[in-house]
């Protein structure tokens, strides 16, 4: 069945991958970036099913716009994709205020306001899909990725609310953690304006390995990303939580399995009923 997809951050990597293997699968597809230029190859192989627009997900206004070309353009969304950010490097001590709130506007309050601008499509279709792509790093904390990290436990919060809110009301939504992919990721990594050095024998392996990213093994290329949320659009009851990639049950399970074994404890001890 032929969707329509609205998908942010698809100048490169994941959400370019995304784009046209939708657009080779013959779905409708809104494809955006900040600039809009950078599209024109994949518009010209799809130029029946993919419309290019300009969206900075820091921009309300661009974001209703967004959406409001969907309608224009085919009718409605009956997916978005929320992929658009970028990662903050630095320790919690490091990052300052404005690079924290930058951190921030990208990956939680673009997301938060572009699902707000889609949800009234929604609510009139009784129908939609939610995907946020989080990352292993919304449960588990990596050194030197404060502020990332923050974000994307930020966003994963705001995800399950929504589904809980409007679940009632026909949307779905899908949190995806996605493992290393060799994507624009270390390109784009930001770093603090400060440094501190006693945290470089911390991080600094952290930001080797994140620099690294794109020499990692095929497998991780972001054509697996793509496959993966084509056929998580074709579910009809689609999972919360969904892991993205072979490395990521190293990085999860611990972290879930440390997170049970700290709660059992905790209430076997009594600790949560201290007064």
């Amino acid at each position: 069945m032929t969707k329509r997809w609205l998908i942010t951050g698809c100048s490169s990597g994941l959400g370019r991958a995304l784009a046209a293997r939708l657009g080779a699968e013959g779905d409708q597809v809104v494809a955006t970036a900040r600039r809009p230029e950078a599209l024109d190859g994949l518009v010209a192989r799809y130029p029946d099913n993919v419309v290019a627009v300009s969206l900075d997900v820091r921009d309300p206004e661009e974001c209703a716009a967004a959406v409001e070309r969907a309608v224009d353009a085919f009718g409605g969304v009956d997916v978005l994709v929320n992929n658009a950010a970028y990662g903050q490097f630095g320790t919690f001590e490091e990052v300052s205020d404005a690079e924290l709130a930058a951190q921030f506007d990208t990956n939680v309050f673009g997301p938060w306001r572009l699902t707000r601008a889609v949800l009234p499509v929604w609510r009139a279709q009784r129908h939609g899909h939610a995907i946020f792509v989080s990352s292993v790093a919304g449960m588990v904390p990596f050194p030197g990725l404060a502020a990332y990290t923050a974000s994307k436990f930020a966003v994963e919060g705001a995800a399950e609310s929504l589904a809980v809110e409007a679940g009632p009301l026909g949307v779905k939504v899908t949190i995806l953690q996605p493992g290393g992919f060799a994507t624009g990721y270390s390109a784009n990594l930001v770093m603090p304006e400060h440094r501190i050095a006693d945290y470089t024998q911390v991080d600094d392996g952290m930001l080797d390995a994140l620099l690294g990213m794109n020499t990692k093994a095929e497998i991780n290329a972001p054509e697996l990303f793509a496959d993966v949320v084509w056929r998580l659009g074709q579910m009809d009851s689609p999972p919360l939580r969904l892991p993205v990639g072979p490395d990521t049950e190293a990085f999860l399970q611990p972290a879930y399995d440390a997170r049970r074994s700290e709660y059992d404890q905790v209430i076997k001890a009594g600790h949560h009923t201290i007064t």
